[in-house]
């Protein structure tokens, strides 16, 4: 490991409060091709366990100071090449610690477009401004007088000490030291102010006439106020005591009396009126959205996890309502894998009768195929088919019960060229019922095959920048599949893409292997796949599961480089693989603990964390994370919001966690709001604290407003009744 990268690991082992050495050992299996879940799940003892989000945390800020690093290269490099570079220049180029910093350095030396400066330049009147900026006693007139050339076109003194205060502005804005303190002034004393651009309501009125200091503006506001300076509803800027910045910058230039100070106080003036408040407030509101998009990309990060890792209801035959109205409510039933059954398209928001004839339908439907549950998906119509669902139960004779599923990005599946594949002969309607059934069923499964940008638990999502969204969410959503595992002999390629070590290209090639050759009947058939590596094995075959091998370990997430180790811990614990198929080591942790966790791992070659992963996959053989979450609430009537009345307790479930709160479903289709300061009898600086998508609360209801269907909730409030 170079020099560079060692100052790096160290950096971020300050940052991080990880020991330099696990940071090193993380870089180097970075740049060997590891992928982030390979190295949190079988390398811990290299890391110190830390976890997937640590490791990606790890890894993003690694980027940014390797990136930081060639910056600078690029920028000595450039300014040597100027014949300008300094030792003491270099060393403070090389000491920057952020982007802003470094080019603020370089900004004097960058090749600019044609300024007035350049023109003065030009004109041969740098020499002027440099006498002028020495704060001689000589008069500013008598020094201009011997820069007057026709030639050169400076006909008069007045020209000449124009020309040259334009050079001092830009030299004075140029500078680095002056911009720091300029912008540490920025930011402790401005406000981000905001106020209607037009004269008409808008979702922006509360920003109408907004005012906060810098440092307290929140991250949804930046937002918001983003969109709506861009929608054309509001002007944003920054309010800064311009009078106090101005002397600030006269009291660094001006450093004696002189007959100069008059017109340096006036360039001072212009270098930051023109030059360097415009510079400060484009940088300091990048930096607020930067801030911002973090703040909003991490929620939807924690969001997403959530959503995806929901408990599934598995294996249970269900019906899949796409609601709507002119098109009428798609209907899909798929069996407990999966495998549509049956499809049909219902009316019943168009008459009392259509309605009717819908309920016959879908009863006989659900009569047919034994339906155990029915997926209602959240969008046009929801309510009207969730009043009809809960009108056909009550005369069901038979248990069936129903639950509203979030459909964000199922019309972006259904339209899709992977759901154009897989469902070939249904039309784009029938496909979203389906999918929704699905969700039900398993979640993640499911919305894998979505970009998760189309899954709407984020906050302005869409003003984010978007590459890093992107990056960040694929991440969740290949962390989430990696840690509940995947059905080698089920999953769908968008699934095993996803997969750690596996491309797309790989996953179809898995695929199309399983279909020319029947099913995998043990992980080491993979080695047959065409195209997938010695690498590409190791970094994915720990991640997949084969239920029907002979060998049980291939049906858990012990990776196959530590078959011969679980082998030797089993016969240290006295147990053999039948006890593990029969699930009969309850106790093999306190077997383990008795003979000595450290001499079982040393003796069986491996690390204490790989061990203690081990015992846990050996006890419980083909476990799903998930089940240990808490299940979805399944209904058997509706609610109205006229039903709701102040201090009415409900249970709910969590669909989206915001900076202001949280949207509880209590099953009245408008999902109510939990305001931050509803959550919790403690302080929390965000909801994301103490809750997460997908949690089931108890609530109060505090209040309801028809007119404007809101509906005002408290958690709060609710833990004590």
């Amino acid at each position: 490991m170079d020099a560079v990268t060692q100052a790096i690991a160290q950096k971020l082992s300050e940052e991080l409060k990880v020991k330099q050495e696990y940071v090193e050992n993380v870089i180097t299996l970075l740049d060997e091709g590891n992928t982030i879940p390979f190295i949190a799940r079988y390398r811990k003892e290299m890391h110190g366990a830390m976890d997937d989000t640590s490791l990606r945390t790890l890894n993003e800020r690694l980027n940014y100071l390797k990136n930081l690093e060639e910056r600078k290269e690029t920028i000595i490099r450039a300014i040597e090449e100027q014949g300008k570079l300094t030792e003491e220049l270099k060393e403070a180029i090389e000491k920057a610690e952020t982007q802003a910093v470094l080019e603020d350095l370089y900004r004097p030396y960058k090749q600019k477009r044609r300024t007035r400066a350049t023109v003065a330049r030009e004109k041969g009147l740098e020499g002027l401004a440099e006498a002028l900026m020495a704060q001689t006693d000589t008069p500013a007139e008598e020094l201009a007088a011997a820069y007057i050339d026709e030639e050169k076109g400076v006909l008069s003194i007045e020209e000449a000490l124009a020309g040259a205060s334009d050079i001092i502005a830009e030299d004075i804005s140029d500078r680095a030291d002056l911009r720091a303190v300029l912008r540490d002034f920025t930011k402790k004393q401005a406000f981000l102010v905001s106020s209607a651009a037009k004269e008409e309501d808008s979702v922006y009125q509360l920003y109408y006439d907004f005012r906060q200091k810098l440092d307290k503006v929140q991250g949804y506001q930046v937002l918001a106020m983003n969109r709506g300076e861009k929608e054309g509803f509001l002007k944003v800027n920054v309010e800064v005591d311009t009078e106090e910045a101005k002397r600030l910058l006269q009291k660094e230039i001006i450093t004696r009396t002189s007959p100069a100070e008059n017109l340096l106080k006036a360039s001072c003036d212009d270098a930051y009126d023109r030059l360097i408040r415009p510079s400060l407030e484009r940088e300091l509101r990048n930096d607020l959205t930067d801030m911002a998009s973090e703040g909003a990309i991490k929620n939807f990060k924690v969001n997403l996890r959530a959503l995806l890792l929901q408990r599934p209801v598995k294996g249970k035959i269900t019906m899949g309502l796409d609601p709507g109205y002119r098109n009428g409510c798609k209907v899909a039933v798929v069996d407990g894998t999966g495998k549509v059954l049956d499809t049909a398209v219902v009316y019943p928001t168009f008459s009392e009768s259509r309605k009717q004839e819908a309920i016959r339908i879908l009863s006989a439907l659900i009569i047919k195929h034994k339906v155990e549950n029915i997926a209602i998906g959240n969008g046009t119509a929801s309510r009207e088919t969730e009043a009809m669902t809960a009108e056909m139960l009550r005369s069901l004779k038979r248990p069936v019960s129903y639950a509203i599923v979030n459909e964000a990005g199922a019309s972006v599946y259904s339209a899709s060229v992977l759901a154009a594949e897989e469902f070939p002969d249904y039309d784009v309607n029938l496909r979203s019922a389906v999918s929704i059934a699905r969700r039900l069923q398993d979640p993640l499964s499911e919305l894998v095959k979505i970009e998760p940008m189309a899954i709407g638990v984020g906050q302005y999502q869409h003003d984010m920048p978007q590459k890093q969204l992107e990056e960040s969410l694929d991440g969740v959503v290949e962390d989430c599949v990696n840690a509940v595992g995947v059905d080698l002999n089920t999953a769908s390629p968008s699934l095993l893409t996803r997969v750690s070590g596996l491309t797309k290209a790989t996953a179809k090639n898995i695929v199309l292997y399983r279909e020319e050759n029947g099913a995998f009947p043990d992980r080491k058939t993979l080695k047959k796949v065409p195209k997938l590596g010695p690498k590409a094995f190791q970094q994915c075959a720990g991640f997949l599961r084969v239920p029907e091998s002979r060998e049980i370990l291939d049906n858990t997430s012990v990776h196959p480089e530590s078959y011969s180790a679980a082998e030797e811990i089993l016969k240290k614990c006295s147990y053999t693989k039948d006890d593990v198929k029969a699930g009969n080591l309850r106790e093999i942790a306190l077997r383990i603990v008795h003979y000595g966790k450290e001499k079982m791992a040393e003796e069986c070659g491996i690390g204490v964390n790989t061990l203690e992963d081990i015992a846990v996959e050996l006890a419980k053989p083909g476990r799903d994370p998930r089940d240990e979450l808490p299940p979805v609430v399944l209904r058997h009537d509706v609610l109205d919001i006229s039903d709701l009345r102040p201090g009415m307790i409900l249970r709910g479930t969590v669909r989206n966690v915001i900076d202001f709160g949280a949207f509880v479903d209590i099953g009245v289709h408008q999902d109510g709001l939990v305001h931050i300061s509803q959550i919790s009898d403690r302080y929390i600086k965000h909801p994301s604290e103490v809750l997460s998508v997908g949690d089931i609360v108890k609530v109060m209801v505090l209040e309801v407003d028809q007119k404007k269907q809101r509906i005002g909730l408290s958690i709060r409030q609710a833990r004590d009744k």
